[in-house]
């Protein structure tokens, strides 16, 4: 399978993050997946690539125009897709993608999370996103989602959009 990684591109974040993410890289390349990620050379990003390179696994990079100029597109991808800006990544993301994952991240993660949740709400896919929820991490946000479902804001469960994991184990049961 292609698993889509959304995460972060700093570095200076929880250590924890980083042993979990490298975990994943590896994980996924034991099995056989592809890892599908933004391409950038830093934070997550460059962690769950070179995890995943490490252990002998294949990664895509979608990288927009002004990482591959400002040079900062990871030394661990083995295929570019370049594209223009953030939209146009999202976009080759959720086409070369089978499922996605959301490792801890900011803006950028929350954006490409709802991005695929709402256009698999409305009927352009059926692919899901889970949650990454690393120590917890995710909470805040699956308490306001299920606060959006109690005040009725939501047709359907979002849980039929986003999947939630908290270990390794549960996020290869949901795979």
């Amino acid at each position: 399978m292609k698993l889509c990684i959304f995460c972060s591109a700093n570095e200076q974040i929880d250590p924890y993050f980083f042993e979990k993410t490298a975990e994943l890289g590896q994980w996924a390349a034991r099995q056989g997946h592809t890892i599908v990620y933004g391409g950038v050379g830093q934070g997550l990003m460059e962690c769950v690539a070179q995890a995943t390179k490490e252990a002998g696994g294949h990664t895509v990079g979608i990288v927009p125009k002004i990482i591959e100029e400002g040079k900062r597109t990871s030394q661990y991808v083995d295929e570019v897709v370049p594209c223009q800006d953030l939209n146009d990544r999202k976009q080759l993301m959720l086409e070369e993608s089978d499922i996605f994952i959301a490792l801890p991240g900011g803006i950028g993660t929350l954006d490409e999370v709802f991005t695929v949740a709402a256009a698999a709400t409305i009927g352009y896919h059926s692919k899901r996103v889970i949650l990454y929820n690393l120590n917890g991490f995710w909470q805040p946000l699956i308490a306001l989602l299920d606060s959006l479902q109690a005040q009725g804001l939501m047709r359907r469960p979002w849980q039929n959009y986003i999947a939630v994991a908290s270990t390794l184990e549960e996020l290869s049961d949901i795979i």
